[in-house]
């Protein structure tokens, strides 16, 4: 029986190198769409749309195939996979970036062939150029829910194409530092009217450790982070709380404010899993029981 996978992310799967004030990874699974995908499957099944390397490790694939997650578009060809080597300081927030090999997403042109298009598409940090192919290809109107993320490298040197981008989506999830270099204001509450002035309705700014901010035609919605003694390795967490997102926004079928205010809050909460271990380490060992146990601590953290 054919599998209908709701949700959609296309996006980085990659090699990664981190350092963190609390160890090294050499070689550690990494990429957007591998981080969002396994968060998002959580709530859904998720169908992955990236491209790899002959490099890329067997075992990685195998972390993926965990979970339910469609690899049907996960593309392997000639050449390395996409590489990353960060480096973060005690300001866990930030990550200094010592390199990066785009490799085979250089070439990359995702064909897609879904039987049945998903309606809810996110369009992860990737050159704004293949986050437009998809868009063609099953964007609106064909789906019912479109967001994307960003980066400050895109931001810089991709803004045209980026703003075609964010013309044709519903939503966005970037964070604050982007937020303020994307629209050319320092104050976030100026920063998401002028980039809901471009196109998405709903603005999702992401705040490390300080929370999360959501704006949707005139509501306001701010959520602290889940406090944490032990964050371990923050890459890949806006992704993870991204796929949340997502995942409970398909599960759900519903995009109403309300919704994503809770939506907001399973991604806060899966995110605060992912730093706990480098790479997917702690999501291979999360199950649904503990994200809801996390969630009702949350609640009664943030009501007053």
């Amino acid at each position: 029986m054919e599998t209908n996978f709701p949700l959609a992310v296309i996006g980085t799967v990659a090699i990664d190198e981190v350092e963190t004030p609390f160890g090294h990874r050499d070689r550690a699974f990494g990429g957007s769409a591998s981080y969002f995908s396994y968060a998002a499957s959580f709530f859904t099944p998720v169908s992955l749309v990236a491209v790899v390397g002959k490099d890329f490790p067997a075992e990685f694939r195998k972390v993926l195939e965990e979970r339910p997650i469609d690899l049907s578009h996960l593309q392997s060809t000639n050449g390395k996979t996409f590489f990353w080597r960060g480096k973060y300081q005690f300001d866990m927030n930030t990550a200094e970036t010592l390199e990066t090999q785009l490799n085979v997403l250089k070439e990359f042109s995702p064909e897609l062939n879904f039987k049945k298009n998903p309606e809810f598409v996110f369009l992860a940090n990737i050159d704004p150029l293949l986050q437009e192919q998809v868009i063609h290809q099953i964007g609106k109107p064909k789906a019912k829910f479109v967001a994307c993320d960003t980066m400050n490298f895109w931001i810089a040197n991709k803004w045209p194409d980026l703003l075609r981008v964010l013309a044709h989506v519903d939503g966005i999830v970037v964070n604050d530092g982007e937020a303020r270099q994307l629209s050319g204001e320092t104050n976030l509450i100026k920063a998401a009217q002028k980039i809901r002035s471009w196109g998405p309705s709903k603005v999702i700014i992401k705040k490390g450790e300080h929370g999360a901010l959501v704006f949707d035609e005139g509501k306001f919605f701010a959520l602290p982070a889940y406090p944490l003694e032990t964050v371990f390795d923050p890459t890949g967490a806006g992704d993870s709380f991204a796929g949340a997102l997502m995942g409970y926004l398909a599960k759900t079928d519903d995009v109403s404010f309300e919704n994503i205010k809770r939506a907001v809050a399973y991604g806060a909460v899966v995110a605060s899993f992912t730093v706990e271990k480098f790479s997917l380490d702690r999501l291979r060992s999360l199950d649904i029981k503990q994200i809801e146990e996390r969630l009702t601590l949350f609640r009664k953290i943030c009501s007053f």
